[in-house]
């Protein structure tokens, strides 16, 4: 194998087998201060390569565009080949560290809300000094055949925002901070797109257990020693032990929810068809139920009982066309939430659709006439404690607003 590149703590190897992706080869070695210091930590390569590994699996699955292909042994996995964007992309929730010293004044543990990004230029000759956007744009970058600019620019800082958030939010299932985090972005070779890329492992980011600092597991115990002692590497490793332990964690649903759709015949079947294909787009189990509140009350509201009776968070989707007596019927009925989805029809859609709008007091019913927005909607619900459906939310959201950003981009193109 041919190596391609080599950095601090990781060696990149062509894949002569598999054209267009490389081998990323972690090392046992940890560093801080631009190897100002720099200490063999026998085991680290494996550990940082299981921790790589799951943080892209969660962010691929979510679905974050990422060079990560899959994991190939216990200290390597395959990325997509990928020519490096020369900048860390910095993400805070909590003011500490570096910030502080660069903004005096600013109390340590001051939050952002919204984010605070920052940018700085891979040089360690000159410590890898903080850039502006302008900086950034005015560089010029051409990588892999793309020129990084406006367009590029924006997706990575609107990336960088969403990639943190789903992170943070996976971290808060496991009682951690998710304080700061630094990432870099590359172009596919192959597809010319910008990916996340190189490794999010615990020296790139600072996690504080309980929002406290002084339990802090990240590689900043490492940067804060006094002296390198044997004792004190062993304490650094089991830190990151614990990290790599506990990442694994964060690829598991907390709690499991599901959507049940009550449809008042199978002539509605195809509508409701949309609802779970779209469920199942965001790993919701969804059951399809036949029932009429009209011609059989007594029935529906066994169904009702049925499902309110094993514990797991349901939302009820009502699909009932010209008079909608499901949808209210049940929102009467439970306390869990009901969302209407009336199939409407060209001919009487206009009048039908009243008997899902107007209710009588005591109803919470809300109507949401997409099959896919329905289901969009029961997810937003589970989402709240439902960490990787909100991840996917969270991605196509990102997704939505990237492709939005590239068409404008390839019409400005044509115009010119």
């Amino acid at each position: 194998m041919a190596k391609l590149n080599e950095g601090k703590t990781k060696q990149i190897f062509e894949l002569l087998d598999e054209p267009g992706n490389v081998l990323v080869q972690s090392k046992d070695q940890i560093t801080a201060g631009n190897a100002v210091r720099k200490d063999q930590m026998e085991g680290k390569a494996a550990i940082a390569n299981k921790t790589t590994s799951c943080v892209f699996k969660l962010l691929q699955d979510a679905g974050i565009k990422t060079a990560f292909v899959r994991q190939h042994s216990e200290t390597a996995f395959v990325a997509s080949h990928c020519e490096m964007i020369p900048i860390e992309w910095v993400c805070r929730r909590i003011a500490t560290g570096s910030f502080l010293k660069r903004n005096p004044g600013v109390k340590e543990g001051y939050r952002f809300s919204p984010l605070k990004l920052e940018m700085f230029f891979k040089d360690d000759a000159n410590n890898d000094p903080q850039w502006s956007e302008e900086q950034l744009l005015a560089a010029g970058f051409e990588l892999a055949g793309m020129s990084i600019g406006r367009c590029e620019v924006d997706i990575m800082s609107k990336s960088t925002v969403a990639i943190f958030e789903i992170l943070e939010k996976a971290w808060a299932t496991q009682n951690c901070t998710l304080v700061d985090m630094k990432i870099e972005f590359g172009v596919n070779v192959s597809t010319k797109e910008v990916v996340l890329a190189d490794v999010i492992d615990n020296d790139s980011w600072r996690l504080w257990p309980s929002g406290d600092r002084s339990q802090q597991k990240d590689k900043q115990v490492y940067r804060d020693l006094k002296e390198v002692t044997p004792e004190a590497m062993q304490m650094v490793k089991r830190n990151f032990e614990w990290v790599s332990e506990r990442v694994k964690l964060l690829l598991e649903t907390q709690t499991s929810g599901r959507v049940v759709v009550l449809m008042g015949s199978t002539s509605d079947m195809a509508h409701c068809e949309r609802i779970r294909k779209a469920c199942s787009s965001y790993g919701i189990p969804c059951h399809l139920r036949v029932t009429s509140a009209h011609k059989g009350p007594d029935e529906t509201l066994r169904i009702k009982a049925e499902y309110e009776g094993d514990g797991v968070p349901t939302i009820f989707v009502a699909v009932a066309g010209r008079s909608n007596g499901l949808g209210p019927v049940m929102s009467g009925n439970t306390a869990y939430p009901v969302i209407n989805c009336p199939p409407v029809t060209s001919d009487w859609g206009a009048q039908d659709i009243w008997s899902s709008l107007r209710m009588p007091s005591g109803l919470g019913c809300s109507t949401v006439l997409s099959p896919d927005a329905a289901a969009q909607h029961a997810a937003q619900i589970l989402g709240l404690t439902d960490h990787l459906i909100w991840a996917k939310l969270r991605a196509s959201m990102l997704n939505t607003w990237v492709s939005l950003k590239q068409a404008d981009k390839k019409l400005q193109q044509c115009s010119l």
